[in-house]
């Protein structure tokens, strides 16, 4: 495995998150408007303290390690100065958030991949300047942060042959939308059948799998959800 990556290429063509579209809100909105009617959603007001407060202890003046271990690795949206391969102990990426908006929907759901509790990860340290760090974070608190499904923490993760603080996003286990731990012939099924007006799960996988592909990484949970999501027929969209 590589010790550093160049930095991450543009969005590929087509996907729902891009800089541009989390700037100007446009994502924002689009989520809330295809969001079931009992699903609250997250103000910037919101979005704002709770960014401020995971920001508290961090210094200002240091640059941020941001840890992704899904679609922050083949399309982070942000600028970042450096990329690299690192390893979390203590969480396993797994598809445990039921999505019904954005790549699910109430009549076809899918799943969403999160870090829970257990395991090992392996993902891409992407490295924030320090002052680029809030206005940066604010657009990734746009995307992951504003059903409140994710929790934001700090983690001690591998890179580049040292021990470094990260911020990344686990589960939030008392979230409604937390699905716990499925068989993966179960989560196939809805990686398949999963979509919504943003795209479909089946697309996020695979470009996931991609990523991991690039970065030599072998995810047994991940090669097992492969192998069950050929016996799946494909979605029709």
């Amino acid at each position: 495995m590589p010790a550093s990556l160049s930095p991450l290429p543009p969005a590929p063509a087509g996907q729902p998150f891009t800089r541009e579209s989390l700037f100007d809100g446009s994502v924002m909105a689009a989520l809330k408007a295809c969001a079931p009617p009992d699903v609250r959603l997250r103000t910037q007001e919101e979005l704002d303290a709770c960014l401020d407060a995971t920001l508290a202890s961090h210094d200002p003046a240091d640059d941020l390690y941001l840890f992704g271990y899904g679609s922050l690795m083949w399309n982070p949206a942000i600028h970042h100065i450096d990329a690299a391969p690192a390893l979390v102990r203590g969480w396993g990426r797994r598809f445990c958030l039921w999505l019904y908006m954005a790549r699910g929907s109430v009549e076809h759901p899918g799943l969403m991949l999160a870090l829970d509790r257990g395991g090992a990860c392996r993902g891409i340290a992407l490295r924030i300047a320090a002052e680029q760090v809030r206005s940066e974070l604010q657009l990734v608190w746009r995307r992951e942060m504003l059903s409140g499904a994710y929790a934001a923490r700090w983690v001690m993760a591998e890179c580049q042959g040292e021990r470094r603080r990260m911020l990344t996003f686990v589960a939030n286990r008392k979230h409604p939308r937390y699905a716990g731990r499925m068989e993966p012939g179960e989560v196939a099924r809805y990686i398949a059948s999963g979509r919504g007006t943003l795209g479909t799960c089946r697309d996020y996988f695979q470009r996931t799998i991609y990523a991991l592909k690039s970065l030599e990484v072998d995810d047994p949970e991940m090669r097992r959800l492969v192998q069950a999501l050929d016996s799946e027929p494909r979605s029709i969209t």
